[in-house]
């Protein structure tokens, strides 16, 4: 049998933000069932230095992804492509693809995210499995109708390209996944494609323990934490709602309440919040475990979110009490083990209602828990990838140096 090639738009270690946590452990799991070859971007310079899982036995190439976004979008207008693709269109990246599929014997390729499918040879001769995560084209069409003027319309040509691309691109792979139900079967109504699975996210439920060793936080009364990376427009749209909206409702309530925003790279908008009464604004932080230890409750108030959000499983395996709007919660199972709220009005009632009672917010936490370790552990949301690609456990060749 030959090996795996894993194309990914972002190296995927270490697993320090959602996309890298999902590349990671399947790359992980492939590396325990045969050998595999990694090719990947790095757009943070620690990425550069970062050392591949030690499973892994193939071959790891990381190169860096400096093209500017105005560079980008420019290269989009003039080919009538999406912005997604010519943000990641590298000739570096092209070269390390044919040379490795010259070099190794690869029977599958496994693209993580679309960015990357256009890597794949014109006619491929190995197994293609399209990892799509999200339905990245519904991202933008939701962005699109909330916009006005021109990005509006950049929104709406993303869109329209992107999806044309999507559908193209699972018309040619063996298999297309999502990490959702929901994702996948909105691709199969607006796509008509067929081969479509999921894949779920899982959580690592013995690093994220409210018994494992992390570094603690001082405590800090009726503390409410928000988890993520915080240049990202959904979280950046979330805690904005939640902090100019919310967050002052439930201060009449508890004046001593505090709002953390825990994550790194923090845009100025976030970083202005930290002038509102009660509102921290950490930026990145050497370990999330700290502030969710020391939640009163975690709140997810995103209004758009695709697919499993890692940020609640994180919470609910801490055994923290979680609020969440009703596309963070889509997707997990989750049945009286968190509390959903759509409006401002119904997610204030949640957070206040938890606040007023520690021994039911204790309780939804121990729940939280013990459904994210039943159903959520990384193996079995992974055992689905072992008949996807035909494969199963066996001790993969010696490692080969990168």
């Amino acid at each position: 049998m030959g090996d795996i090639l894993f194309l990914g738009h972002r190296v995927p270690y270490p697993p320090d933000r959602g996309d890298k946590i999902r590349g990671f452990h399947i790359l992980k799991y492939l590396s325990a069932r045969k050998r595999v070859h990694l090719i990947a971007f790095a757009d943070d310079p620690r990425d550069l230095a970062g050392k591949a899982p030690t499973e892994m036995t193939g071959h790891a190439s990381v190169i860096w992804r400096a093209k500017s976004r105005l560079r980008a979008s420019i290269e989009a207008l003039l080919t009538r492509k999406p912005i997604s693709l010519t943000a990641f269109d590298s000739s570096a990246v092209r070269g390390a693809v044919a040379a490795l599929l010259a070099r190794e014997a690869i029977d599958t390729i496994y693209v993580f995210s679309s960015q990357m499918a256009q890597y794949l040879p014109a006619r491929p001769r190995q197994q293609v499995i399209m990892d799509f995560v999200d339905m990245d084209s519904a991202k933008f069409a939701a962005y699109a109708s909330e916009g006005r003027g021109p990005m509006a319309w950049v929104m709406r040509r993303e869109a329209n390209l992107l999806f044309q691309y999507e559908r193209a691109i699972a018309g040619r792979a063996d298999a297309s996944l999502f990490v959702s139900e929901a994702e996948a079967e909105l691709f199969r109504e607006r796509s008509g494609a067929e081969r479509v699975q999921v894949v779920e996210n899982g959580i690592d439920t013995e690093m994220f323990a409210p018994d494992a060793p992390f570094e603690q936080i001082d405590a800090i009364d009726a503390l409410i934490v928000f988890t993520g990376q915080m240049d990202y427009r959904p979280n950046i749209e979330a805690v904005s709602w939640f902090a100019e909206t919310i967050f002052p409702q439930i201060r009449v309530r508890f004046p001593q309440a505090q709002f953390a925003i825990v994550g790194r790279a923090p845009s100025e908008a976030v970083k202005a919040l930290a002038r509102q009464p009660g509102v921290i604004v950490t930026g990145e932080v050497t370990d999330v475990r700290g502030w969710l230890a020391a939640a009163a409750v975690v709140v997810a108030p995103l209004k758009l979110a695709r697919g499993i959000q890692n940020k609640v499983l994180e919470a609910m395996a801490m055994a923290r009490p979680v609020v969440a709007s009703r596309a963070a919660a889509e997707g997990i199972d989750h049945a009286d083990t968190l509390r959903v709220g759509e409006t401002a009005g119904e997610i204030t009632d949640a957070v206040i209602a938890l606040l007023d009672d520690p021994a039911a917010a204790a309780h939804l936490g121990r729940a939280g828990r013990a459904r994210v370790q039943a159903r959520y552990s990384w193996n079995a949301r992974l055992a689905p990838l072992d008949a996807i690609l035909g494969i199963g456990v066996e001790a993969p060749p010696h490692r080969t140096a990168a």
